[in-house]
């Protein structure tokens, strides 16, 4: 991790903090999953784990934490992990792939969650995870959105980082 680097994710995670705040209202949709996504495609795993467990531990202290926290920056962990993956597997994305993946994210996210708080509502999970799937579907949407939204201009960055950053090492 460099200076520029944790720059890079200190001002990726106000974005999301921000964004999530500022889209409360609307239940389940924010930018988190897409802005963790875009982080770990273009700096890697660990980076997007990190973005995770900043945007979640930050965001929730203003929103409201619970147990639920540790099984949300896990939930978000994954995906920054899997987007890492994805991103030092592929040198190439196509920008298609990159919104279906955060489209399938708002579900895998609603998944994670769901299969560590069914127990407190005394319901089997399938009941549990079908009352919320409306919800997991808006989160879907909304990562597809936001992908939509925010992608051009975080990758234009994160192109320009990395050029910048292999031009200093050679």
């Amino acid at each position: 991790m460099n200076i520029y680097k944790i720059t890079l994710l200190a001002l990726l995670a106000t974005l999301a903090v921000v964004g999530r705040i500022a889209v409360n209202y609307i239940p389940n949709v924010q930018p988190v999953t897409s802005v963790i996504i875009i982080s770990g495609i273009f700096l890697g795993p660990i980076a997007g784990f990190i973005l995770a467990f900043l945007v979640t531990f930050l965001s929730n202290m203003i929103l409201g934490t619970g147990i639920w926290t540790i099984w949300q920056i896990l939930a978000w962990g994954i995906i920054g992990i899997l987007s890492g993956l994805m991103g030092k597997a592929f040198k190439k994305i196509p920008f298609i792939v990159i919104v279906i993946f955060s489209f399938f994210s708002g579900y895998l996210y609603g998944i994670i969650v769901s299969l560590t708080n069914y127990q407190v509502t005394g319901q089997g999970f399938i009941v549990y995870y079908l009352a919320g799937l409306p919800f997991d579907t808006y989160h879907a949407i909304g990562n597809a959105v936001f992908m939509l939204l925010l992608y051009p201009t975080i990758a234009y960055v994160f192109k320009k980082y990395i050029n910048n950053h292999l031009h200093t090492i050679n």
